[in-house]
């Protein structure tokens, strides 16, 4: 398989650029650190709306779009969009989503909430050296990635509100974190059966359906319980 337009998160419908757009927005793990933003946002007692759709953004152009741009050139030639994004326009792409990013993240961060500034340099750090598998791939593994897109997107959206760190925060950092370690550790195996597809055994496209199942009711089941904690955010 040279691109990843048969995945189950890109769209079935439309030309094949906009599908691969779409496709390298990775919805439902994007979805799933919104999810985790949302949730350490509504852990702080106090609201401020503005913020959180700004953590919002943030994240979304920092990973939705910058992050999984810079993912398709660290894949050491594998080309997973195929042709359709060259790497002019993926470094084009992910430099402009996270001057943006950066440039809302700074205006909160010096009016409002410096506590942010920790995570902001962190997250900056894991968008290069994870993606990119920069350090002879150090910080590209399971527990960086269950660190840096789960704990750290739930403390983001915390301190983006209380403009300080709680305990709360921490241990539900921890435990977004863990889900995203169940996340990483199925899409692997899953990612690397579903390039072999057209030779995939009966046993082996069992145990693919099995791990898609896994990826589908995590990404669903995070996106679900934030949608349902804000719901009742909005409501008291």
């Amino acid at each position: 398989m040279t691109d990843r337009r048969s995945e189950w998160f890109v769209p079935k419908f439309g030309p094949p650029k906009f599908r691969l757009a779409v496709g390298l927005l990775f919805l439902p793990y994007t979805g799933m650190v919104m999810a985790f933003l949302i949730l350490g946002s509504v852990l702080s007692e106090e609201i401020y709306w503005d913020r959180l759709l700004a953590i919002a953004a943030i994240y979304f152009l920092g990973l939705g779009v910058a992050a999984h741009a810079l993912d398709g050139l660290g894949s050491k030639g594998e080309k997973p969009w195929g042709n359709v994004f060259g790497r002019l326009h993926l470094w084009f792409i992910a430099i402009l989503s996270l001057a943006a990013a950066y440039a809302v993240g700074i205006y909160y961060m010096i009016l409002h909430v410096p506590m942010l500034w920790p995570v902001a340099i962190l997250e900056g750090f894991f968008v290069f050296s994870y993606n990119l598998e920069m350090f002879g791939g150090r910080f590209h593994t399971d527990y960086w990635f269950a660190f840096s897109w789960g704990f750290l997107p739930v403390l983001a959206g915390y301190v983006m509100q209380a403009n300080e760190i709680s305990a709360e925060a921490v241990l539900l950092g921890l435990s977004m974190a863990l889900l995203s370690h169940v996340e990483i550790k199925a899409s692997r195996p899953y990612k690397e059966l579903k390039k072999r597809l057209a030779t995939l055994g009966a046993h082996e496209k069992m145990l693919m359906e099995r791990y898609e199942t896994i990826l589908k009711s995590l990404s669903l089941g995070v996106m679900v319980l934030g949608a349902a904690l804000l719901m009742r955010k909005l409501a008291s």
